[in-house]
């Protein structure tokens, strides 16, 4: 069976690298980084690089930019990359495409890092062009993956680029597989997983899976109001998936089956996303008012997830439980947060873009097992056991 091999089990020294990193980091309202996580994570793999006397551009994409978006510039994470860099210039290229920048990119010295242009300003990117991929392959002699968190895409710097040269994985990844492998191969039960984000129709395999693996699946979020709405409840305003009623009560009727307890919110905390002043409107789920707009889970809910937290061995998070960015209805994803953090009996594995944003300033974030950069990525691996970033490596 092919294997990936890792950058600490070949010799790369003096080289070009490109090395595909995942900073995809959340942003504040004002355009700042939110949390720069997904950066540090994958310093061990940036200075291995370059303590073997290697040049590095390095590629990432920032948000969903349907076009050359200056919002979207990957200039402020080159920013923050240089803080921890100081011996080094961290430029960035602002187009691959453009003969200049090539010749500025042949013309690499050494103590330079460069950082392409936000790849997703190329529509060749998520088509996986595989000229564009061939293009990103003749800038460097190797490729380096360390973005666990887009190995799930088929993008041509995800799975383009491999075909066309010798490719790696990096620290970071190597992590990622080790310990998700390690955590869900043989989980100690009982498994809890709590889900929380927008949408059941993006997620259905991977619920049926998690309902093969666990004995609780918690849901909050956007996602729990669609199941709340295949099970009759009238949610006012509050937003659910219309057309996935009829997967969300297949799933329910599957968990039944499996004896696996799907748990969604008995209350919840109403209120305006933009309101700053006032969010204790708690209402039962059976008793919203017609104007209601869900925004968090509440207290009594609360009260239920912890306690089945609190006798989990192993716990599986991904996604808010609620519109965590306003503080007002923060604090069922906060509650959540400390209830896995009190369970020092637990295995613990905790992932998603808005997650880590969610956690990132909190205090005991060493109590967590393992903190993934992957969202989609870590559900995904759950799921099917690999990624195509990950198949694209194999030699």
């Amino acid at each position: 069976m092919k294997k990936i091999k890792y950058i600490d089990e070949v010799d790369i020294k003096n080289k070009k690298i490109l090395l595909r990193v995942d900073f995809n980091v959340s942003l504040n309202p004002d355009s700042t980084i939110a949390d720069d996580a997904r950066i540090r994570q994958s310093l061990p793999t940036i200075k291995y690089l370059l303590k073997n006397n290697n040049r590095l551009i390095l590629v990432c994409h920032l948000d969903r930019p349907k076009c050359r978006d200056p919002r979207y510039s990957v200039k402020i994470v080159a920013k923050k990359l240089q803080e921890y860099l100081p011996e080094f210039k961290v430029k960035v290229i602002d187009d691959l495409l453009n003969d200049n920048d090539k010749k500025r990119i042949n013309q690499q010295e050494e103590n330079e890092i460069l950082f392409l242009e936000n790849i997703r300003f190329y529509r060749q990117e998520k088509d996986n062009n595989y000229q564009f991929a061939q293009t990103l392959a003749s800038l460097a002699d190797f490729y380096v993956n360390d973005a666990f968190g887009v190995s799930h895409r088929n993008d041509a710097s995800v799975t383009g680029v491999p075909q066309f040269m010798p490719s790696y994985g990096g620290l970071l990844l190597k992590k990622e597989i080790g310990t998700i492998l390690k955590i869900i191969k043989n989980p100690k039960k009982p498994v809890v997983v709590i889900l929380g984000g927008a949408k059941v129709s993006t997620k259905t395999d991977l619920i049926n899976r998690l309902m093969e693996m666990g004995d609780y699946l918690l849901v909050g979020g956007a996602m729990a109001n669609t199941f709340l709405a295949a099970q009759g409840f009238n949610l006012g305003k509050s937003f659910y998936e219309k057309e996935a009623l009829e997967e969300a009560k297949k799933i329910l009727f599957k968990a039944a089956q499996k004896n696996t307890v799907i748990v969604l919110p008995s209350d919840a905390v109403i209120g305006n996303p933009q309101e700053e002043q006032n969010g204790n409107n708690i209402f039962k789920i059976d008793n919203l008012p017609p104007n209601a707009n869900i925004l968090d889970i509440g207290p009594e809910t609360q009260a239920k997830f912890g306690a089945i937290i609190a006798k989990a061995k192993t716990i599986i998070w991904n996604g808010p439980v609620g519109y965590f960015e306003n503080p007002l209805f923060r604090r069922g994803t906060d509650f959540i947060y400390y209830a896995i953090t009190q369970n020092q009996q637990a295995i613990s594995l905790v992932g998603g873009g808005d997650t880590l944003a969610a956690i990132s300033k909190k205090e005991y974030l060493d109590k967590i097992t393992h903190v993934s950069t992957g969202g989609g990525a870590m559900l995904e691996f759950i799921e099917k056991g690999t990624l195509p970033g990950i198949e694209a490596l194999k030699q």
